[in-house]
């Protein structure tokens, strides 16, 4: 049975009234499973990361070594480096290594179809995180379970922000990545919460993430040149885009906490974080417990190598500002003040 949380909330509390939320953050109770297969013991497992430049894939990998290393298991990480091709030949490096267990780390299952089948095939238990819109257990390509947060939660938790930012009349252009369905479900919820609310989005932006680096800094002038002061809010379904945003604001003259404000829908990276605290050229992530999902992984693949049940377990987001971020000190990072890594070592018996 699946378990889904509340969001939890890094905004000024000014804000909170209008946005209808309450100030709350660090939760200290435990809302994850409290039972499952004790630890099978000296296991090899690999993470297929999707691309390690990616800060919310690196959070979510330094999560799984974290938690591997409580297990007593081996990991072994390779980088598909933004590319099919290298997602392509990573699987093939994986299947070389005979795992016990094979993690999904942030790309589309239905891009590698015929290596899903190559793994399932092999009976090599898999999990994954954002490798498709079905969340929790049994997703599709014979994965045991996909770890995420709520992606709809997530996209309509932006939206909201940018609209109560703008006065309710934000100028909105989305960024997004037709190369995942999950990207694309996401931007489509943005959009249509914005326009629901009475804002108005003035353009839709297919662009790849792998190719942010190159892309967004003439994309972002163009749009510029072509919207001017209309555009007050730049959604993304990530914060990758805004790593290559802020040059390109500057040149313009753009001050770091002018229009358009940036305003992610995912994952919460270190450098959105260094971002937003400074005030340059970010003005809010939704967050998720990346460290916290990398555990979660390595219990799922536990499960599934143990023959046990999915958890079902659907971790929360947190929505981050400058304002909220003076909660955690020097962080940059959003690990919930719950006691996860006990909790799971105790199911493990470790």
């Amino acid at each position: 049975m699946l378990k889904r949380t509340f969001i939890k909330t890094l905004l000024a509390g000014s804000m909170l009234a209008g946005m209808g939320m309450s100030a709350t953050f660090a939760e200290t109770a435990w809302d994850g499973p409290t039972s499952g297969p004790k630890a099978a013991e000296g296991k090899t497992i690999v993470v297929l990361a999707g691309d390690l430049k990616n800060g919310g894939i690196l959070g979510v990998t330094k999560g799984v070594e974290e938690a591997a290393a409580k297990i007593g298991w081996t990991v072994r990480v390779l980088d598909g480096a933004g590319s099919v091709q290298g997602r392509t030949g990573a699987f093939g490096q994986a299947m070389a290594l005979k795992p016990d267990g094979i993690v999904i780390n942030g790309f589309d299952a239905v891009e590698q179809q015929a290596a899903l089948e190559g793994v399932s095939n092999a009976k090599i238990p898999m999990v994954s995180w954002h490798s498709g819109p079905k969340i929790g257990c049994d997703a599709p390509g014979g994965i045991f379970a996909n770890v995420s947060t709520d992606a709809m939660t997530v996209s309509e938790e932006a939206a909201k922000w940018a609209v109560a930012d703008a006065g309710g009349k934000p100028g909105a252009i989305i960024f997004t990545d037709s190369t995942y369905q999950i990207a694309i479900d996401k931007a489509d919820r943005i959009k249509e919460t914005i326009e629901k609310m009475g804002g108005t989005v003035l353009e839709y932006v297919d662009t790849p993430i792998a190719d942010t680096s190159t892309r967004m800094g003439p994309l972002t002038t163009s749009l510029l040149q072509k919207y001017g002061a209309k555009w007050t809010h730049a959604l993304a379904i990530n914060d990758l885009y805004f790593d290559f945003m802020g040059p390109a604001l500057a040149a313009a003259g753009i001050s770091g906490d002018g229009s358009p404000k940036a305003v992610a829908a995912g994952d919460g990276s270190e450098s959105a974080f260094q971002r937003i605290r400074t005030g340059q050229y970010q003005s809010i992530t939704v967050a998720e417990p990346l460290n916290l999902q990398g555990w979660q992984l390595v219990d799922e693949l536990n499960r599934a190598i143990s023959g046990a049940a999915c958890s079902g377990y659907i971790t929360a987001p947190a929505v981050v500002t400058n304002e909220g971020l003076k909660a955690l000190g020097d962080s940059n990072q959003f690990d919930p003040d719950t006691p996860y890594r006990e909790a799971y070592a105790k199911i493990w018996g470790k």
